[in-house]
């Protein structure tokens, strides 16, 4: 990679981020394809001067995480007709200093479910109320599928239930959950804290259709007992490349390389697990 007075600046924001495998993944398109482009990744704290940050910098896009996808929107000068419907933004693009939200966790999830499944008349719990369990909830509910909240902090879980116009469950009610799809979308599990799991075992019956978005590492917790138990395992890792490829669309305008963009991920993610 060759960085020069002419190399465009990318990144993720978001708190924390340093587990993140988004340079990684953008980096080695960026490198495929020939943009002279390199991605970082910015913990930060505030987001209203961080987008500041990148108005002055003139940094040209920007991929959004926790715990911001819900609160950058008001600080964004345009937002696109599915991030507006979802409530969630995960994209940003810098269109000569006029910053433009998009989403695409609700792309990249619908690709990695419909790999393993048909969706319309299932039934789901989606674990967590922030971004993406909004940006999910509403694609599902828009695939047919009966959708429930379960979060820790009730207001949070009602509030989002509410929005999409289903029903909230307390997080320690889901044990007697009758679904055929759970989707967890918290941080619990992720690395470095990986012996975590946020479900009780016994909800997960054989056949039922376990999503977990978190791709580091490559197979939570909760993904091995759900295998353990006859369950249907669809791995973070399928979702994140998904939305990243299409974030690099949306970026370059060119076509992403989405092999090399899989294999630099999968290969990362073997090594974090050999160290």
């Amino acid at each position: 990679m060759k960085i020069d007075q002419h190399t465009s600046l990318y990144g993720v924001i978001g708190n924390p981020v340093r587990h993140s495998l988004s340079p990684a993944l953008h980096n080695a398109a960026f490198s495929t394809t020939g943009c002279n482009a390199v991605y970082l990744a910015f913990e930060i704290e505030d987001i209203k001067e961080c987008i500041r940050g990148i108005r002055a910098l003139g940094i040209r896009g920007i991929s959004v995480t926790i715990p911001f996808k819900t609160e950058v929107i008001s600080y964004l000068d345009e937002i696109d007709p599915l991030s507006m419907r979802i409530g969630a933004v995960n994209t940003i693009v810098n269109d000569n200093g006029r910053l433009r939200g998009y989403n695409t966790d609700a792309i990249g999830a619908l690709k990695a479910l419909k790999r393993k499944t048909e969706l319309p008349g299932m039934t789901c719990l989606i674990i967590g109320a922030g971004g993406a369990a909004r940006s999910i909830g509403f694609m599902l509910k828009e695939q047919g599928v009966a959708v429930s909240i379960a979060n820790r902090s009730r207001k949070r879980g009602e509030s989002l239930a509410a929005s999409l116009g289903c029903r909230f469950m307390p997080l320690d009610e889901i044990g007697s959950a009758r679904v055929n799809l759970l989707v967890q979308t918290t941080p619990v599990g992720i690395y470095p804290h990986m012996n975590q799991c946020p479900v009780p075992e016994h909800m997960l019956k054989q056949g039922m259709f376990v999503m977990d978005i978190i791709y580091n590492p490559l197979e939570t917790r909760l993904l091995r007992i759900a295998k353990t138990r006859g369950c249907i395992a669809v791995s973070g890792v399928d979702m994140f490349i998904h939305q990243g490829a299409e974030q690099f669309r949306l970026w370059t305008g060119i076509d992403p390389p989405l092999g090399v963009m899989s294999q630099t991920v999968n290969e990362a993610l073997k090594q974090n697990e050999r160290n």
